[in-house]
């Protein structure tokens, strides 16, 4: 409702104000005869003044501002309606009432310039004085609020600052703030003194703490997160003195909001990540159905939140373990305004089941990020890895198919090039499918549709189920050893949220370039990681010192692993797309036709139970497989 009383009494202040400006510029300007004169005809001009300055501030929306959280923009409102009305006394005095009434000027320019400046006097000193008493009682409830010092440059302090005075973060009381930036040392952001850089922490908290200030948490902006910044000290020095890190969370994706959350290392391991257009991402996804097999499982149920952010119309979350289904579901609940969820468990072996869930909810986009993963345990059981690997991602394109879905992304990994696991192997017979049957489309042998059938590469995913990262952090909690399989071990990798977002990335590419032949796309990885210096990282941003306090031991490769994954094979093509952070593949692949003649055996070399079997149809089937 557009008029509520708190509106009223707005609106009712500011045309008093506008009445009182008004005459005490008159009473400033003019005395005895020269007042007296004009008085009288003051009577009938100020009513309709004021009537027309109530109608401007409803333009400007000064109504609309709650004066909790009066600010520059506030002002710069004020300003320019007081401005508006000023001029227009002008034109009145000047055009209308001089020559045509009086024959001389009933205001004058002094009189309005007056009125200018005590119009924004008596429009701001009572929001202002507001604003302070809201802040002063804000302040006395949160005597208990925690004392921080706030790491990062001064305009991500201001960002964090501003969203303290707004409530939007509360029980936080902020003693001062260290910048990497020379140029902030010793100035005032909000009140708050820059009190030196990121390596005056320690000097800092314990001149706070002897002037009876103790600070008790970290907060780190995310330009302090940035490696020349060296985010690693403060870690030491934090773990040193027993303070509580946090961090902000960066502002560019869809959905963030200021905030703050606890720090986890993988935050500091990592390259800038890629800049995205995440408005043309929410365009691409807003008001689309999708479905996503494997919603439980890390990249999943990331690749769910980002759906639901950009506000898909409908989401099926598609899993076969019951917990982790419950969990997604109530993470993607809480979140989910625009969206409605619909959780169903599923096994993509379940050809049936998978058919008949996604003809029923007839998905635009399917997203399939359902496998098994764990390179050693698919060695010894390689029959569960073509199961799931390849007769579950037969499924779900068959299916998505069936249901008419616009497109179908299978999540690959780097491991497809040129496998020397099972897993590999096992993703990359997927890709050929995928891609075998997105030929078939193009060339319109064997079916008539418009389903688009995509294959996203990428490397180790930072945090997800089996990563290294939560097992050395588990190995540094127990004191070590942590287990490093080769000193000279390397691999790529990047974060949940910036490969999900990638994905959806390449997924627009390819539903907007519909008569492309990409089908397998591969996301920037930038450098390779040497698993080595990570664990020393790690260990360091722990507060340890490797091989002091926290020993490193080397446990040798294991089956199926190599010491450096590639991007692409040797005799894959490959495209800049003019997409940044996805590039396009274009791998040799055989015809649909040969594709299920090996499926054909597969099935028949699992049906037997004849481990030998299989290996000789993948080696048979995929390209530069040397198990």
């Amino acid at each position: 409702m557009w008029i509520t009383p708190r509106r009223v009494l707005i609106m009712a202040h500011d045309l008093l104000a506008t009445a009182a400006a008004v005459l005490t510029a008159f009473y400033f300007r003019f005395q005895g005869a020269e007042l007296d004169q004009r008085i009288h005809n003051l009577e009938f001009l100020l009513p309709a003044f004021v009537v027309y300055a109530g109608v401007i501030y409803l333009w400007m929306g000064l109504a609309y501002s709650k004066w909790r959280f009066t600010s520059l923009p506030d002002f710069y409102k004020i300003a320019r309606a007081s401005l508006i009305l000023s001029v227009s006394l002008l034109i009145l005095d000047y055009v209308l009432v001089a020559p045509n009434l009086f024959g001389e000027y009933y205001f004058g320019k002094i009189t309005i310039a007056l009125y200018f400046i005590l119009q924004i006097f008596y429009l701001s000193a009572a929001r202002v004085v507001y604003r302070q008493y809201r802040d002063s009682r804000t302040r006395q409830k949160e005597k208990d609020a925690t004392v921080s010092l706030v790491l990062g440059r001064a305009a991500d302090a201001e960002v964090l600052l501003r969203a303290i005075e707004s409530h939007a973060v509360k029980m936080i009381s902020v003693a001062g703030i260290l910048s990497p930036s020379l140029a902030d040392r010793y100035h005032t952001v909000r009140g708050k003194m820059v009190l030196g850089g990121i390596s005056d922490l320690e000097r800092t908290v314990n001149d706070l703490r002897r002037q009876n200030t103790n600070v008790t948490q970290i907060i780190l902006t995310p330009s302090a997160l940035a490696p020349d910044a060296n985010p690693e000290s403060a870690f030491t020095v934090a773990r040193k003195l027993g303070l509580t890190l946090r961090r902000m969370p960066s502002l560019e994706g869809r959905g963030e909001r200021v905030g703050l959350a606890p720090l986890n290392v993988e935050d500091l391991l990592l390259r800038p990540t890629v800049q995205i257009d995440y408005q043309n991402l929410e365009k691409f996804i807003a008001g689309r159905s999708v479905a996503v097999t494997g919603g439980g499982g890390s990249i999943g149920s990331e690749i769910c939140a980002r759906v639901v952010a950009f506000r898909a119309s409908r989401l099926l979350v598609l899993e076969n373990s019951e917990p982790a289904l419950h969990a997604v579901t109530e993470r993607l609940l809480a979140s989910a305004k625009d969206t409605k969820i619909e959780a169903r468990i599923a096994d993509i072996r379940d050809r049936a089941r998978i058919s008949s869930l996604l003809r029923a909810f007839k998905p635009d986009l399917v997203f399939h990020a359902a496998a098994l993963k764990h390179v050693p345990i698919l060695e010894r059981d390689c029959a569960e890895a073509v199961k799931t690997n390849i007769f579950g991602s037969v499924n779900v394109a068959d299916a998505a198919i069936e249901s008419g879905a616009g497109a179908m992304v299978m999540i690959s990994t780097d491991k497809a090039v040129e496998p020397v696991s099972v897993l590999g192997a096992t993703k990359r017979f997927a890709e050929m499918y995928c891609q075998a049957l997105d030929a078939s489309r193009l060339s319109g042998a064997g079916h008539d549709l418009a389903t688009r059938l995509i294959a996203v590469r990428f490397g180790n995913v930072l945090a997800s189920n089996g990563s290294v990262v939560p097992k050395f952090r588990s190995q540094i909690e127990a004191g070590g050893p942590v287990t490093v399989t080769h000193p000279d071990m390397v691999r790529y990798f990047m974060t949940i949220r910036e490969a999900s977002d990638l994905v959806l990335v390449a997924s627009n590419h390819a539903l907007s370039a519909l008569k492309s032949s990409i089908a397998v796309y591969v996301l920037n990885m930038g450098q390779q990681v040497k698993i080595l210096d990570l664990a020393e990282r790690l260990i360091r941003l722990s507060g340890f010192e490797p091989n002091v306090d926290i020993d490193i031991e080397f446990t040798g490769v294991r089956p199926g692993e190599r010491l450096h994954e590639q991007v692409f094979a040797r005799e894959e093509e490959n495209a800049d797309i003019g997409v940044n952070g996805v590039v396009a593949a274009k791998p040799v692949c055989p015809s649909l036709d040969q594709l299920r003649g090996w499926l054909a055996e597969f099935e028949a070399a699992v049906a037997h139970d004849e481990p030998s079997a299989l290996f000789r149809v993948l080696r048979k089937a995929v390209p530069g497989f040397s198990e």
